[in-house]
């Protein structure tokens, strides 16, 4: 599968859909652009990340980031959703606790992220204020993306971003990582996991290409693999 590499190492994914490869964790963001708006997928783990990746967003998209998806509550995914002043921000639904500014900062300096960098994007953390529960359509001008509550499973709020055409393209957050094994967290979902890959295939379809938390795109039979060695690691069978 070849994408185009478009600016300052964003690849374009589909017509008017990219991702970056971020340093250090390899975090992906995600854009999709409208006529009227443009949506990111995650922020980044800083503060400074997240101005980086607002700046070259907005060149892309020739707009400013009007909504902002983050597919789960990890820092190096939402820590740089301060600097996106104005944009609606979308989550899934789920347990208030994850969004802890205190835990996030911890596990953001326990995996090498600058304390003082860590301190300043937790006190300015920004939570939802849009939560999915089912699905969500947003329009962004001559496109609209569907917003996709598949988990739990990495986490207890992992949110999918789909967006129709020809490829479908679907943000899996770390539902899905390419560049090594799903990382399960003590806030993971073992159990459900596997059903959410299952989502993912249904919301995509076959030709879709789809886009991991973390490395490569991938198709889905990537995804389906995945999916079997989740489901063999956590001892899941398929339900009839």
């Amino acid at each position: 599968m070849t994408s185009v590499r478009d600016v300052s190492g964003w690849e374009r994914v589909a017509p008017g859909v990219f991702r970056c490869r971020l340093p250090v964790w390899d975090c992906t963001a995600g854009l999709v652009a409208g006529t009227g708006g443009a949506l990111l997928v995650d922020a980044g783990s800083s503060l400074r990340e997240g101005a980086r990746v607002r700046a070259e967003a907005q060149a892309l998209a020739g707009r400013r980031v009007t909504h902002l998806a983050l597919t789960h509550p990890h820092f190096d995914h939402v820590l740089g959703a301060a600097v996106f002043a104005g944009a609606e921000v979308f989550a899934a639904a789920g347990p208030a606790a994850a969004w802890s500014a205190e835990a996030l900062r911890v596990d953001a300096v326990r995996h090498g992220l600058d304390e003082r960098e860590a301190a300043g994007a937790a006190d300015a953390l920004v939570r939802p204020g849009h939560e999915v529960s089912g699905d969500v359509a947003v329009d962004l001008g001559g496109r609209e993306v569907v917003l996709v509550d598949a988990g739990p499973g990495h986490t207890a709020r992992d949110l999918a971003v789909l967006v129709p055409g020809d490829p479908p393209v679907v943000f899996c957050g770390d539902l899905v990582e390419e560049s090594g094994a799903p990382q399960a967290g003590p806030d993971a979902v073992p159990s459900r996991w596997p059903d959410a890959l299952d989502r993912l295939l249904a919301l995509g379809g076959p030709d879709a290409r789809y886009v991991p938390g973390h490395g490569a795109v991938v198709d889905a039979a990537f995804v389906r693999a995945q999916r079997e060695a989740l489901a063999a690691r956590f001892g899941v069978s398929r339900r009839p």
